[in-house]
């Protein structure tokens, strides 16, 4: 029996039909991981109806590497636009009654479509559905995505999903509501996923968690690159444009903007603590910033005046963390995850979070 975490029905369900299934692939210069990936796709346990992989500008030899499996895998190609472009480009054509996304670096558990079919069958009111997953760092499995069940918000999804990313980014989503609420941002280069769950819910679809890791999210640490101020820039900006959303009640407004306000003002933060690191110019202006801003937790202010009185001491503090957070941060570098219950791109709970990095 599938392990499922979701609201409680507002109304007495009747089992349905296991649903059909589009497995969905964004990829950019994963020649050496797409295969990987489709094989864990062709060998699941509850058969595809259809794997679309959507090349999107890449310049290695991605339909090289699809070339074995024929057939069982659709080509689509485009020019660079980014991950959301790419899913949406897949999502357009599929023709599942639910698309699953699938990273191309990384693997489904043999029965995770089955077990994602299980759960609709069992909750057909679910629109948008995912699983645990293993975090995994250079072949090491580090941790699971949701440290425990109640990781998973189950009652007000709404307001919640305005504060935080708790959908795990692979997610399964029916097909004509997600179309039905504009599809994948096509404009953005990070956080599509977030962005596409928050229309999703506010518009009145109910989210759940198959509590199994079911999917293996890979991470190389030769590969990385961290740029914590632009992801947390974009995040403002996508919250930014929530406020013309029409399914956005009045009272659900002053919560929206207090993550404006918080991701905004971790932005600052996280400009000042490159400034400070590497002794940039205008470090005393983003950090008298931070420690003024309106909403600044006494905290994060102490911090940002301690990097203004004393940047040599905050700049070696920061040097010695690089190691511990190259490799902390690892696990989730990707804006779609999900650790712990705290936002994409932030530390475990068990550590200290990226929004205090000083």
């Amino acid at each position: 029996m599938t392990a499922l975490v979701a609201p409680t029905p507002v109304r007495p369900l009747a089992p349905a039909a296991v649903p059909t299934f589009s497995v969905i692939v964004a990829a950019f210069q994963a020649a050496g991981t797409i295969g990987e990936a489709v094989e864990s796709a062709l060998a699941q346990t509850l058969a595809p109806q259809e794997i679309i992989v959507c090349d999107d500008g890449s310049t290695d030899d991605i339909a090289g590497a699809l070339a074995r499996f024929g057939e069982k895998v659709r080509l689509l190609r485009q020019k660079h636009r980014g991950p959301g472009a790419a899913k949406q480009t897949a999502t357009e054509v599929a023709s599942g009654e639910f698309v699953v996304v699938l990273d191309a670096d990384d693997i489904f558990h043999p029965r995770r479509l089955e077990a994602l079919g299980e759960a609709v069958a069992i909750r057909p009111d679910l629109d948008l559905l995912t699983t645990d997953a293993l975090y995994e760092i250079d072949g090491i499995v580090v941790q699971r995505c949701y440290g425990s069940p109640s990781d998973f918000v189950t009652k007000d999804q709404r307001r919640a999903i305005l504060e935080r990313n708790f959908v795990f980014g692979a997610a399964a989503i029916r097909r004509v509501t997600l179309l039905g609420v504009g599809g994948f941002d096509t404009s953005l280069e990070r956080l599509d996923d977030w962005d596409c769950w928050i229309r999703l819910l506010l518009a009145g679809s109910v989210a759940g968690l198959v509590n199994e890791p079911l999917y293996r999210y890979r991470v190389r640490l030769d590969g990385l690159s961290f740029d914590r101020a632009a992801d947390l820039h974009e995040e403002v900006r996508m919250l930014e444009r929530v406020r013309a959303n029409p399914y956005l009640r009045p009272d659900e407004r002053p919560l929206l903007e207090r993550s404006i306000r918080a991701a905004r003002n971790s932005a600052r933060l996280a400009e000042a603590e490159e400034a400070v690191r590497h002794s940039g110019r205008g470090r005393r202006r983003l950090l008298a910033s931070v420690a003024i801003a309106s909403g600044t937790p006494a905290r994060r202010r102490l911090v940002a005046i301690s990097g203004i009185v004393a940047p040599r001491l905050a700049a070696g503090r920061l040097r010695r963390r690089e190691p511990h957070d190259r490799l902390r941060e690892a696990a989730i570098t990707q804006e779609h995850l999900v650790n712990r219950g705290d936002r994409p791109n932030r530390a475990p709970s068990s550590g200290p979070s990226s929004r205090d990095p000083l």
